[in-house]
């Protein structure tokens, strides 16, 4: 397999668990609705994700490496997915740069590709829904 299809196929897997997780998340906030605590979302998805028989971790813990130091800052991740898909998720009146800063952190300090910063406080989750992709692509 050359470069460019062993770079589309890792691309193509990271995008279908997205796909999946956007999914999924729709079918969580048609249930709950807008205007809950964000640990209740977190929990519901979390369920369904594993429902799917997808591999995820919870509250993932991500190291910081400064001086050729690990430093443990309490960084942590709201849901990691087959440990390729970072997903942090708000209930909040609307997403800013510091969410998407935020976002873009995790996935830089742990050299993923791909995160969705998911609002669950919003009428229709397709507008609380943000893709962040590290500056590979």
């Amino acid at each position: 397999m050359d470069f460019i299809s062993f770079f589309h196929h890792i691309y193509m897997r990271e995008n279908e668990i997205s796909n999946t997780i956007i999914r999924l998340a729709i079918n969580v906030h048609k249930s709950l609705g807008p205007g809950l605590l964000e640990s209740v979302y977190q929990e519901c998805l979390y369920y369904e994700l594993k429902r799917k028989n997808l591999f995820v971790e919870k509250e993932k813990s991500i190291s910081v490496i400064y001086n050729d130091v690990t430093l443990e800052c309490g960084y942590r991740i709201d849901l990691l997915v087959e440990n390729k898909v970072v997903i942090e998720l708000k209930s909040v009146e609307a997403l800013n740069d510091i969410h998407l800063a935020q976002t873009l952190t995790y996935l830089k300090l742990g050299d993923y590709k791909l995160g969705l910063l998911i609002n669950f406080n919003v009428l229709l989750l397709k507008d609380g829904i943000k893709r962040v992709i590290n500056g590979y692509f």
